[in-house]
C-alpha cells in the first residue's frame, strides 16, 4: 500500500511532467508559426507544417494548463509520430542519425500522458474535484449509501439474493413454482 508521501511525490512528479512539456512543445509551434523564440516562420500556415505549429502550440497550451489532458496529448503523440514516420525516418533508420529522436522521444511521452492522465493540479483535477463534490452532495441529499464519506461501492458488486428475498417476490415464487 502507497502512503500519502509517496502518492503526493508521483502527483507532483506526473504534473510537472505535463506542464514542462507542454511548454516545451509549445516553444515548437511558436517556432513554427511565428519564428519565436528563433528561426523562421513557416510560410503555409495552412500546410502540414503549418497545421502542425498549431497543434503544438494549442496543445501545449492545453498540456501547460492541464485542461483536457489526455485527448490532447494523445492527438499530439500521433502528430509527433506522424512527424517522425513521414519526415525522418526517410533518411535512415536510426533516429540519432536521421535527426528524430526528438519526435519519437515526444510521440511515446505524450503516449504516456494520454495513458496515465495529467495530474490532479491542472484544470482536469479541478474538473474532477468539482463533480465528486457534486456526487457526494446529491447523494447526501438523497440519503443513499453513498452520502458516507470514502464509501466505494463498486458498480459490478451486486447482493446475493437469499431465499426470504425470493419468498417476498410473488412473480419469482410464482416461476419458481412455490405459489400456486
Amino acid at each position: 500500500m502507497k502512503g500519502k508521501k509517496t502518492i503526493w511525490i508521483e502527483q507532483v512528479a506526473l504534473n510537472l511532467l505535463r506542464i514542462v512539456s507542454g511548454f516545451l512543445i509549445w516553444q515548437h509551434g511558436a517556432q513554427k508559426l511565428f519564428g519565436f523564440p528563433g528561426g523562421e516562420p513557416v510560410g503555409d500556415l495552412f500546410g502540414l507544417t503549418g497545421l502542425a505549429g498549431m497543434l503544438e502550440i494549442v496543445g501545449g497550451t492545453l498540456l501547460v494548463l492541464g485542461l483536457f489532458s489526455r485527448p490532447v496529448a494523445f492527438i499530439l503523440s500521433g502528430e509527433l509520430a506522424w512527424a517522425y514516420f513521414s519526415v525522418h525516418a526517410p533518411n535512415g533508420f536510426w533516429p540519432i542519425l536521421n535527426g528524430g529522436e526528438l519526435p519519437a522521444f515526444y510521440s511515446f511521452l505524450f503516449l504516456y500522458v494520454a495513458a496515465r492522465g495529467g495530474g490532479v493540479f491542472g484544470l482536469d483535477g479541478v474538473r474532477q474535484l468539482r463533480r465528486e463534490n457534486r456526487s457526494k452532495e446529491v447523494a447526501a441529499a438523497a440519503g443513499g449509501a453513498a452520502a458516507i464519506p470514502d464509501a466505494a461501492v463498486p458498480d459490478d458488486d451486486f447482493p446475493e439474493l437469499t431465499e426470504e428475498d425470493l419468498a417476498e417476490d410473488p412473480e419469482i415464487a410464482e416461476l419458481l413454482g412455490d405459489n400456486p
